[in-house]
């Protein structure tokens, strides 16, 4: 007979990784609604099944019975992530907290690279949602560029190949973001300050960034530096750096650390750019829920 200690371990074992009551209650309203067909699983049962996958990183057959038919899982991840309703939700969770101001507009971006398993390799070639791999001495390798808030939570989120320079990325970067208004009024999409490593360190992003009047904290490169110098005068003067605000900056590390406790996220199992952005995209949801 079981003991009562035991039944309650065993529920927490089923419970782990799974949507709350208050997280879905959030999410029910944003998923697609059926119109026809024959009656499917339960919307919140495939989702606790998605969210399951990722979090501990197994293959797609590997998914608890639980959760219904890996299958049916797999279809609809599938159809979410061509859709945008992945994408969707996320943009509602962060107009919910920009509502309630809890969005610190001091942005941090940064990039990390990501190990891609060799089942990520061989997606068929063309069109939009193919692979961008990078090859490199370690292996294949993609790279997630990210903007995040001022407590940690990612604002936008863009897969490229791993061998993609940081710097090239920053404006497509800056583009996804557009936090809703709860409201009248257009999205916002312009940061209070802009703080990035010496990777970003270029004229070209900072006069980026004053044309959209964006202050910007990104320390001098020493080479930059060097140059300036070597001008004297002409070289104009050295940019605006507040160190005390620089270390800020690592808000965005302590965000990747946390998508990267998903298994599925640290590591790339997924063939298409589409499918992998996806996961990355649920993670940052569930991470401003």
């Amino acid at each position: 007979m079981r003991s009562a200690r035991s039944t309650v371990i065993l529920e927490c074992v089923v419970r782990r990784h799974e949507l709350t009551d208050a997280e879905w209650e959030l999410l029910e309203p944003l998923l697609p609604r059926q119109r026809m067909g024959r009656p499917r699983i339960d919307d919140r049962r495939v989702l606790n099944g998605i969210v399951w996958k990722f979090r501990t990183g197994v293959a797609w057959r590997d998914v608890p019975e639980r959760y219904g038919s890996w299958a049916s899982l797999h279809t609809r991840f599938r159809r979410w992530a061509s859709d945008g309703t992945f994408t969707v939700m996320l943009r509602a969770a962060q107009a919910r907290a920009d509502a309630a101001g809890d969005i610190d507009w001091l942005v941090a971006v940064d990039s990390t690279i990501v190990r891609a398993h060799q089942s990520a390799a061989g997606a068929r070639k063309g069109g939009a949602a193919t692979e961008p791999l990078g090859r490199s001495r370690g292996g294949l390798t993609s790279k997630l560029h990210m903007a995040c808030d001022g407590r940690g939570r990612p604002l936008a989120l863009v897969v490229t190949g791993g061998n993609v320079n940081d710097c090239t990325m920053l404006e497509t970067v800056m583009e996804q973001i557009a936090v809703a208004r709860q409201g009248p009024g257009r999205p916002r999409t312009r940061p209070d300050r802009l703080v990035a490593d010496k990777g970003y360190s270029s004229r070209a992003i900072r006069a980026h960034l004053r044309r959209r009047g964006i202050a910007a904290t990104i320390p001098e490169r020493a080479d930059q530096a060097a140059g300036r110098a070597r001008r004297a005068s002409r070289g104009g003067r050295p940019p605006v750096f507040d160190p005390e605000i620089y270390k800020r900056r690592n808000v965005v590390e302590r965000c990747f650390n946390r998508l990267k406790h998903w298994r599925g996220i640290a590591t790339r199992y997924d063939k298409t750019a589409e499918s992998y952005q996806a996961a990355v995209t649920l993670a940052a949801l569930l991470m401003w829920l």
